[in-house]
């Protein structure tokens, strides 16, 4: 049977920094580390090629990568400017195609026309880098794993084809830890028995392998021969939003706490109705200076996207289940996602038109000028918490 799509995976090169040294000209050809600034608690978010070289890699603690590149630039994250740039990249992307799957902020698999995938991902390449002036890899093939594969060979900044003619020659070289699944402990435990190369699993017997890692050695058993019948997940079937913070020191004041809670209500709740979404289910997110982290969550009894009720609904949990301070995380996040929102027979009226109407503003104005153009006033709190 013939095959009916390529699949690309396009993804932005070291995104962060490239979008500080994108609005900040100064900073090309330098290293910039992105997650915090010297002397602070924290970890790289990510890092320029150009850090990377000094071994600089993300999740290293910041002091480390200090040790690692002391002449390195080191910067807050700008989540909503990212935010902001990775929009501008999905409207390209969807001129080639309605078909994505969003990864993460900076990366997403498409599904485009059989045959025309190295063409459109050319195509992608030249429009995003002449239109926003940033590095994309792209891989090329006829599935999520070989695209994949492709694209970590085309970083950066370039695209690559791996059809499942090269599987041999090309995949079966490469170390066992490219196919999913395998992370460090499977890794180490797959070379305790002399697999060490993607060859070594397509060569042994999957019995083999089941006994040794479980179910799953029969999925990576078809890894290994470049087979992967998972589909594109189109972002119209999204399971979740959320949004989360670790604090650069463990957070002691309450009131700037659920400052940030409205902050982060807001952003989930703007990105909701961008989709055209509407959430059943709250959930909260807390770690505490003890490392200890729970998630609480609740379903509402009317499906919502308004920023006031999702915050009124992670207060309440907060509420419930905050204990006492210090706080090194906090996070929310939506879940059982609708179209549609069944009316309540307890509508609040003018009170609820009125908040429809500023909601509508405030919208208006995020995506004219920007999310930090248009904010509550309890960031203000949060404000002077800073200095």
């Amino acid at each position: 049977m013939k095959r009916k799509n390529d699949f690309l995976l396009c993804d932005l090169d070291a995104f962060f920094a490239s979008v500080e040294q994108l609005d900040r000209p100064e900073l090309q050809g330098k290293p910039v580390v992105v997650g915090g600034s010297r002397g602070e608690r924290g970890v790289v978010s990510t890092c320029s090629y150009e850090a990377r070289k000094y071994g600089v890699r993300s999740a290293m603690p910041i002091k480390q990568a200090e040790k690692l590149c002391p002449d390195a630039v080191f910067l807050p994250v700008s989540m909503e400017r990212y935010q902001e740039v990775s929009a501008q990249v999905k409207e390209i992307l969807e001129r080639f195609t309605p078909d994505i799957e969003t990864v993460s902020i900076d990366e997403a698999y498409l599904a485009v026309k059989n045959g025309t995938g190295y063409e459109i991902g050319k195509a992608i390449r030249s429009a995003v880098r002449s239109e926003l002036k940033l590095p994309i890899s792209i891989g090329v093939s006829e599935n999520k794993l070989l695209a994949k594969i492709a694209c970590e060979m085309a970083k950066p900044d370039s695209i690559k084809a791996l059809w499942p003619k090269d599987v041999p020659e090309v995949l079966w070289a490469m170390p066992a830890k490219v196919l999913p699944g395998v992370g460090p402990a499977t890794e180490n435990k797959l070379k305790h028995y002399n697999f060490k190369t993607v060859r070594d699993i397509a060569e042994a017997p999957e019995e083999v392998l089941c006994k040794l890692i479980g179910q799953n050695g029969t999925a990576l058993k078809q890894y290994a021969w470049g087979i992967d019948e998972r589909k594109i997940e189109a972002d119209e079937e999204i399971k979740s939003i959320s949004e989360e913070i670790t604090f650069p020191e463990d957070l002691e004041d309450r009131q700037v706490m659920l400052a940030v809670i409205q902050e982060q209500a807001a952003g989930v709740g703007y990105r909701l109705r961008s989709l055209n979404l509407y959430a059943r289910t709250v959930s909260i997110k807390l770690r505490f200076a003890n490392f200890k982290t729970i998630t609480r969550d609740m379903t509402l009894s009317t499906a919502t996207n308004s920023d006031t009720e999702i915050y009124e609904s992670t207060k309440g949990l907060f509420d419930l289940h905050g204990g006492e301070p210090p706080w090194r995380l906090v996070g929310i996040k939506l879940s059982g996602l609708t179209r549609s929102r069944q009316l309540s027979l307890f509508s609040h009226g003018l009170d609820e038109d009125k908040e429809k109407q500023l909601t509508s503003i405030r919208d208006g104005l995020r995506n004219k000028y920007g999310q930090d153009m248009v904010y509550r006033a309890g960031r203000l709190l949060i404000k002077k918490k800073k200095r």
